[in-house]
This record gives C-alpha cells, structure tokens and sequence, in this order.
C-alpha cells in the first residue's frame, strides 16, 4: 500500500500552473501532462481550491495560483487532497487477540510509534515549498 497519488498529482498540478502561467491551464492541458483524464484534474482542483491553493472560475479556462509559490508548501498540498486523516496515516489492524501477550499490547506499543512517524513526515513536507519544487524543475530542465 502507498499513500494516494492524489498528493503527487496535486504537487504535480500547482508546478504545472506556475511554469505555464502565461499560458491557459485548462484540464485538458494539465491531463495531458499528468497523463490522466481531465475528470481526475478537475477532482484534485476542486479540492485544491477549496483549501484555498488556486483560484477558477465556472466556465472560464484555466487556473492560476492563489497564493505564491514560497506560501504554498508540500504539507499544505497533502491537507489539501485528503490523503489521510490526522494520526491515520499508518492504521492498527483491529482485534487482536487479547489471549496473547503481543496481541494484548501490539496496538498500545506501535500507536505512539506510527503517530511520530507521520508527525516526522509531515514536518519535512511543511519544510518544502511549491518554489522549492519549481526552482528544482527549472533547474533540471536546464541542464537537459
């Protein structure tokens, strides 16, 4: 099991938008570079304007960002797109048996484990920006 793409491709969507921002970023034209249905697209927009991550209007093409790129980090990408629930992103599986010695105690030791480790995770993607990630595209494609 991964976490949902649906963060990558939110991450993928806000680069798209700002190195195409004198160009229309309509659906289509993102689909085309995530290599998915505009369905999908128009989903994760929808998400991602509700949290406020880039403004579009009803029957207008295209999307820009509604905030700049260094306000705009990978955690807030995540939150956005409902990737997990808070201190959900690793889950304990139910009902172990309570005859047991470890199944007893699995739950209560590995719950705080799992919790710091989403907590650590979420800390290094509240660390990146959405500049960040532009600044290493532009570079990358500059020295293809």
């Amino acid at each position: 099991m991964s976490i949902s793409s649906r963060c990558s491709v939110g991450i993928h969507i806000l680069a798209l938008i700002e190195l195409n921002k004198n160009g229309t970023s309509t659906s289509e034209y993102i689909a085309g570079s995530v290599n998915t249905n505009p369905a999908v697209i128009r989903k994760i927009m929808g998400m991602l304007k509700h949290a406020g991550l880039v403004n579009v209007r009803p029957g207008v093409a295209g999307a820009e960002l509604a905030r700049e790129l260094s306000e705009i980090t990978l955690f807030d990408v995540y939150k956005a797109v409902n990737v997990v629930q808070e201190k959900e992103l690793f889950t304990v599986h139910d009902h172990p048996n309570p005859e047991c010695p470890v199944g007893r105690n699995i739950q209560h030791t590995i719950e705080p484990l799992f919790t710091a480790a989403q907590l650590a995770m979420e800390k290094v993607l509240n660390s990146v920006t959405l500049e960040d990630v532009v600044k290493d595209i532009a570079a990358k494609e500059n020295t293809c």
